[in-house]
């Protein structure tokens, strides 16, 4: 992800899809106040949708598959970077499509979900991503 794709993100709107994420995150057994959370998010449609879709292409690309600096010349770092960048793409692409909503939302957030947890802790991730967005 280039310097100019990273700052189509205001640091609000990184923070509003962390939250989502961690609401959907939570969901199993939550309370009703975070079902209603969840509401108030899903009201926004389409709107979410591509929030979340440019979200998880800025979470692939900054926190799920940093290369080490040494590392940066391998093969293994350039596939990898390929792997993000169609993955980046097809999230992005899939969450603007027409007539995507909360239900893309949805379904986008569990996917980060997983990916998150292959690779650490979800909540760590989202601490991180927050911090990220607050310090510029």
């Amino acid at each position: 992800m280039t310097p100019s794709q990273k700052t189509q993100l205001a640091p609000e709107q990184i923070l509003r899809a962390a939250d989502y994420v961690e609401l959907v995150w939570r969901e199993q057994g939550s309370e009703e106040e975070d079902r209603a959370a969840l509401a108030q998010f899903h009201a926004d449609g389409p709107e979410l949708a591509r929030l979340i879709g440019e979200f998880g292409a800025l979470l692939l690309a900054d926190h799920l598959t940093a290369v080490p600096d040494e590392h940066a010349d391998c093969e293994s770092a350039y596939v990898a970077g390929k792997l993000v960048t169609v993955a980046s793409r097809y999230l992005e692409r899939w969450c603007l499509a027409s007539g995507a909503g909360a239900h893309t939302a949805w379904i986008t957030a569990g996917f980060l979900i997983k990916c998150m947890q292959e690779v650490d802790t979800v909540h760590q991730h989202l601490a991180d991503i927050r911090r990220d967005a607050a310090f510029g």
